[in-house]
């Protein structure tokens, strides 16, 4: 057999920059802990950008102590390892998207935050996940830093209805729960244009999924809840979100195939050690079953269309 690397320089096909470029995957760049586990953190994102056809740009925050089950310490890197890491790769690749994951400490925020205004023309997809398991302190300074010094930059915040409440409206006195609109607001507030809410409860074992602003509904999408408890799932979903922005899709398609994608990945999720249900990220490569319509991603007619993702200029 003749492989590429065995033919004679004359009769290796030349391909051009332009057409390289073109044909390249989208470069996504993360900031996020390791997680040695596998159930999240940079594992989470390389692996769900690969599968969704994008190549990831991964940059060590920090390093989770961690199982399948719970998460028992975290170390930040220093914020001039961060920083070093992402400018490296900054000035080598065309980076077409950036997400924000779990960063570890303010210092790192604000380092990030700096970059991502150098680079405003990148949309930013931010991701807040359920920090109860650290300190009080350490909490209340990671979220107001990445209030004050992120939240401008994010183009698009996600996280869990109940992560984001306690957050951005914690002196919430309604009778009723806020809506996704509601948080998209009080987002807004620090210059956040759109809003991907997760895990809004509904009767019955179903929740909501609702990309918003603060003006309207983008687009929603129904899922029935499964018997069992993930790890990851937020990191996965903010991941592919990410690349399907970082390849051109807009805001409204992009979070219906992101959508569709996590439910895929929990349908077909497995439990690799004695803790939770990890997504199965590559359930593609698995030997399929008989194939089920898919009734889970956002509603078309709602989806936002021709987005453009606006630049966010905010200078620190």
């Amino acid at each position: 057999m003749t492989t590429k690397a065995s033919l004679p320089p004359s009769e290796i096909p030349h391909i051009d920059d332009d057409d390289a470029e073109e044909a390249s995957p989208a470069c996504v760049l993360v900031f996020n802990a390791s997680d040695p586990s596998g159930a999240g953190g940079l594992t989470a994102d390389i692996t769900t950008i690969a599968s969704v056809g994008g190549h990831p740009i991964a940059v060590v925050t920090g390093a989770y102590a961690r199982d399948t089950a719970q998460i028992f310490d975290h170390f930040s890197f220093d914020d001039e390892a961060v920083s070093e890491q992402a400018r490296a790769v900054l000035e080598d690749l065309p980076v077409q998207a950036i997400k924000v994951g779990f960063v570890g400490s303010p210092e790192n925020i604000s380092t990030i935050a700096e970059i991502t205004t150098d680079y405003d023309e990148v949309p930013v997809i931010a991701y807040m996940p359920n920090l109860s398991w650290w300190q009080d302190e350490l909490i209340d300074e990671y979220l107001d830093a990445f209030r004050e010094l992120l939240l401008p930059q994010t183009s698009v915040l996600v996280g869990n209805h109940s992560t984001l409440w306690r957050w951005l409206l914690p002196d919430w006195t309604g009778e009723r729960s806020p809506t996704a609109r509601d948080i998209a607001r009080a987002a807004s507030e620090m210059g956040v244009p759109y809003t991907l809410v997760t895990g809004i409860p509904l009767p019955e074992q179903f929740v909501e999924n609702v990309l918003a602003s603060p003006q309207t509904v983008l687009g929603s999408g129904k899922f029935e809840l499964f018997d069992a408890t993930f790890s990851g799932a937020g990191d996965t979903l903010s991941a592919a979100l990410t690349a399907l922005v970082a390849s051109g899709n807009d805001l409204g398609e992009a979070t219906s195939e992101a959508l569709g994608y996590l439910d895929r990945c929990l349908d077909a999720g497995f439990r690799p050690g004695m803790g939770h249900i990890v997504p199965d990220r590559m359930f593609w490569a698995q030997p399929e079953d008989d194939e089920t319509d898919d009734e889970t991603t956002i509603d078309e007619t709602q989806a936002l269309e021709g987005f453009v993702m606006p630049p966010h200029d905010t200078k620190h």
